[in-house]
């Protein structure tokens, strides 16, 4: 399985992105998809996931209210709504698939816990 994310983009503070991320080659149907963001000098952060079979989704605080992760099953698409932006939303954004998360259990949030990983998008926020 490979993971391909794309929609980053320069945009000024407040404004709106949509990232996506497709997954080509084998799927399953019992794994979790997530966003992680790292900025220069910081630790990668988890921003938002959602499980594949069920849906539940999980949010950073960072990122409630303004960030919605949703996914089109039929495409193997996943996708980050990203609305208000802020300067401090400047990061590289990866999506990745944890392929042992449990379908009715609620994503989970480490970054060491996800298997495969895209290759990130960069979001950049003006002020």
């Amino acid at each position: 399985v490979q993971l391909q994310a794309s929609g980053g983009g320069l945009v000024q503070a407040g404004g709106s992105l949509r990232l996506s991320c497709v997954a080509s080659g084998r799927t399953f149907s019992g794994y979790a998809m997530g966003w992680f963001r790292q900025a220069p000098g910081k630790e990668r952060e988890f921003a938002s996931a959602i499980t594949w079979r069920s849906g539940l989704i999980r949010s950073a605080d960072s990122v409630k209210g303004r960030f919605t992760i949703s996914r089109d099953n039929a495409k193997n698409a996943v996708f980050l709504q990203m609305n208000s932006l802020t300067p401090e939303d400047t990061a590289v954004y990866h999506c990745a698939a944890d392929l042992s998360a449990l379908p009715r259990s609620r994503p989970r949030v480490n970054w060491s816990e996800y298997d495969l990983w895209g290759q990130g998008t960069q979001v950049t926020v003006s002020s």
